[in-house]
């Protein structure tokens, strides 16, 4: 008889400011240019959808933001900690953001992502978010600014 490891399931729950210092620092590591901490807290004060993934031990996994209104929703940020990077957390992030907008009842959802993140475009296209326009300098980057590509998904009415 072996013994089987069991491993307590990470835990979704809404973002508090009293979150808002762990998740600048995740943002700070995974990101050259980091949101500052009071876009945190303006979004949770503004009644986004803002949730983190947090391990058992409280190690901050991940969160993402979502805004919805006049059935669209828009991601506005989707991260990762580094450490815990390509380890399919971003796609669990990005499934309980859809998940949250399907409960919004959003026909569509937008996000920007940058084309020098290949690894996020893919994953959003394996999703199923298109391509459907370019926003011109719309990132800080080293050299001056970094173009926007914009992804929409149609999201299906249940039943």
């Amino acid at each position: 008889m072996s013994a089987v490891a069991v491993h307590p399931l990470p835990r979704w729950r809404p973002m508090l400011h009293a979150d808002v210092g762990a998740v600048a620092a995740v943002e700070a590591r995974a990101y050259e240019f980091p949101w500052a901490p009071q876009i945190f807290r303006d979004c949770i004060d503004a009644g986004h959808k803002c949730w983190v993934l947090q391990a058992t031990d409280g190690e901050l996994l991940g969160y993402g933001i979502l805004s919805t209104g006049a059935e669209e929703a828009h991601l506005l940020n989707l991260c990762v900690a580094p450490a815990q990077q390509r380890r399919g957390v971003g796609t669990r992030l990005l499934r309980h953001m859809l998940e949250l907008a399907h409960a919004c009842r959003v026909r569509r959802i937008f996000l920007e992502v940058r084309p020098s993140n290949p690894v996020a475009h893919l994953m959003y296209e394996r999703a199923g978010f298109n391509e459907v326009g370019r926003r011109p300098n719309y990132y800080p980057a080293r050299r001056g600014r970094e173009d926007a590509i914009v992804m929409a998904m149609e999201l299906l009415p249940d039943g």
